[in-house]
């Protein structure tokens, strides 16, 4: 019984997991029926809300970073990063965006281009592309990682400076009552974010899957089917194995790093040798329009329609943020110990913001122009299958059979990076907060994980699992509101007795100092008291 306790959160979660997966294999169709209801029901009821609280999360996360919090380093303040800026971004974007962001960079542009955002423009013509530009940037923009910020942030700090461990529960304890009926909700909340987490990769890597099927079918012919999503699910299934037995160091990071310099290869290749003029008025321009329309955007409700665009895109994309933060959040916390909060903040906020936008400005503007300067049929192509999208853009640029090989690629290590941390993370959560959970949790998670997208693409449950998945973010947007408020008042309560140390020590501290130089200055003093002791000690 006392084992039982002790892994609680690791044997319930597969239990749960489970259940769930064989819901959606045996009533694919009544899940997915169920789960769209119900998804297309909280859009519509919390649109508004989910438009309001990512709004308020950056106005809050900007405000913290310029703020006398930001110079607070989560962990010790005398400490340095575990990883260098460009390793650090490397793995921000392979846990947050790499799948996705390859497999709509060309698709959404598209999709908006026939079907123009809130119908504000003709389908097809110049303002229809200037829209899509402008609101693929939106959707892929700070928004999206706000979430991941905050939820990384909090449990950064109160991981890496106060010392609990790195679960949602922990930071939630903090603001609720330490009562019985807290500690029997509290590893429940911990198994849903476990759950939430795999249905949310599990699904993803499913897309990922199909999208290198569809690649492998454009480039070579190859059937799009279960056996081939099987042998592409069986090697990834490999690699990100071999990853997690190598370890965050030696696995995610060089992986992470070596999918970042592919995406800059590609990103550099389809500048120039597509239209490069086209492409960099393209970026341009959607950089204008993003930073010229981003309040109006970011609060549009739309009362007087019915809202299905912003339903099909934002929302969703609000949604699955919300729900796939426990995990991305979680492992953003992991990878930054030794950051400032302004360092933090800029970083996670903004930088994979930009590249996401980079991407989505070269790929989306020169899938754009090729199609409005020669009628090239990706418009039609892309609306008969997402998954080829990217390839049929690719087909039109030189030397393009070796350049689909490397998206191929591309796809296929972020998989594979995406189900290694997961895989990492969710260990993470069912061992209580561990930084270095188990090989066993890690490698059971790993093979769960491809276990259900393989049932999953063979039964045709994807869809209604995602939809499922995503469902989860409406409870867990209050959670978040409950970690910023854990935040804020641990912040408050440490600035407090930071002062009071400052004031104490006031003749020995100069004027101009603030709470930080007092921490620091405390230490230095513990230091050298200990390293007087210790001569003192020798002497004798």
């Amino acid at each position: 019984m006392s084992r039982y306790l002790q892994h609680r959160v690791f044997v319930v979660s597969v239990v749960v997991n489970v259940l769930i997966v064989m819901a959606g294999a045996l009533f694919p169709e009544r899940v997915a029926e169920l789960a769209e209801a119900g998804l297309a029901a909280v859009t519509r009821l919390f649109g508004w809300f989910y438009m309001a609280s990512l709004f308020g999360f950056i106005v809050l996360l900007a405000a913290l970073a310029f703020s006398r919090y930001g110079k607070v380093r989560l962990g010790p303040q005398d400490g340095r990063p575990d990883y260098d800026a460009f390793s650090w971004i490397s793995m921000l974007l392979a846990a947050g965006l790499g799948v996705g962001l390859v497999f709509y960079g060309v698709a959404e542009p598209m999709r908006h281009y026939l079907a123009p955002p809130y119908g504000e423009a003709v389908p097809g013509t110049a303002e229809a592309a200037r829209r899509a530009i402008q609101y693929s940037f939106f959707n892929w923009g700070v928004h999206q990682w706000s979430v991941f910020a905050l939820v990384g942030l909090v449990i950064a700090y109160f991981q890496f400076r106060k010392g609990r461990a790195g679960l949602v529960s922990s930071v939630l304890s903090t603001v609720a009552p330490a009562t019985p009926r807290g500690r029997f909700w509290a590893p429940w909340l911990d198994v849903f974010a476990v759950v939430a987490t795999v249905m949310g990769v599990a699904t993803s890597l499913g897309l990922g899957v199909l999208q290198v099927n569809g690649g492998l079918h454009a480039v070579f012919g190859l059937p799009e089917s279960v056996l081939w999503q099987g042998v592409i699910l069986a090697v990834m299934f490999v690699a990100y194995m071999t990853s997690t037995w190598a370890g965050l160091d030696k696995g995610i990071r060089r992986l992470s790093n070596f999918n970042m310099l592919l995406c800059l290869v590609m990103l550099v290749y389809v500048l120039f040798a597509g239209p490069t003029l086209r492409i960099l008025e393209t970026v341009t321009l959607g950089f204008g329009d993003y930073l010229q329309h981003f309040i109006g955007m970011s609060l549009r409700a739309t009362p007087y329609s019915d809202g299905a665009w912003a339903r099909d895109w934002t929302l969703f994309y609000w949604a699955w943020a919300i729900a796939w933060s426990p995990f991305v959040g979680t492992f953003v916390a992991r990878v930054s110990r030794g950051r400032t909060i302004r360092e933090f903040v800029l970083g996670v906020l903004l930088v994979p913001a930009l590249l996401a936008c980079l991407w989505v400005g070269v790929f989306g503007g020169a899938a754009l122009h090729l199609e409005r300067s020669a009628d090239t049929g990706l418009a039609s192509a892309t609306e008969a299958n997402l998954n080829v999208a990217l390839f049929q853009m690719i087909d039109l640029l030189p030397f393009s059979g070796l350049l689909s090989v490397v998206a191929m690629l591309l796809i296929l290590v972020f998989l594979v990076t995406s189900a290694d941390s997961a895989s990492y993370i969710v260990a993470q959560m069912t061992d209580d907060g561990s930084i270095n959970p188990p090989f066993y949790k890690r490698a059971i998670w790993g093979g769960l994980i491809a276990a259900i997208c393989l049932m999953l693409m063979a039964l045709g449950g994807l869809s209604g699992l995602q939809s499922a998945s995503v469902l989860a973010s409406l409870p867990f947007a209050f959670v978040l509101f409950a970690m910023a408020v854990a935040l804020l008042r641990v912040l408050r309560e440490d600035h407090r007795s930071l002062l009071s140390l400052l004031y104490r020590r006031h003749g020995e501290v100069p004027v101009g100092a603030d709470p930080i130089e007092a921490d620091l200055l405390e230490r230095e003093r513990r230091a050298a008291r200990a390293s007087g002791k210790g001569r003192v000690e020798s002497r004798k």
